[in-house]
């Protein structure tokens, strides 16, 4: 069953309607398979492009990872040179809560500010 919409619409359509409903409602064109191909040559691209990047990653990681090994191990006798004092931050240099959440809130406002400079 119709529903009164298209029933309507099909009422209403005049002769270029009809024209163009009865051209798109002819047999596709065969291709042999073509169309088939680039789809498919175009999902594999996808898939390529999505994979590309976490498999460099790995592959950098796995590259890197000696190195980086070496020199974490390089690094660690100059632990033993640095004096306590410089090494432990006093508990006056770390920031208290009330300064981070005046600073959240500037960051707000400023952000808010922006959106609303742009849109003007």
């Amino acid at each position: 069953m119709k529903s009164k919409i298209i029933n309507m619409a099909d009422k209403t359509s005049d002769a270029l309607d009809r024209l163009l409903a009865s051209a798109f409602e002819a047999e596709p064109i065969a291709d042999d398979g073509f169309s088939a191909g680039i789809v498919s040559k175009i999902r594999r691209r996808i898939w390529v492009n999505r994979l590309a990047l976490p498999v460099a990653v790995v592959a950098g990681v796995a590259f890197a990872f000696k190195p980086a090994l070496q020199l974490v191990n390089a690094l660690l006798p100059l632990l033993n040179v640095v004096p306590v004092e410089i090494a432990s931050a006093p508990m006056q240099l770390l920031p208290q809560v009330q300064l981070i959440i005046l600073g959240g809130m500037a960051f707000a406002v400023g952000i808010a500010l922006i959106n609303i400079l742009e849109e003007t």
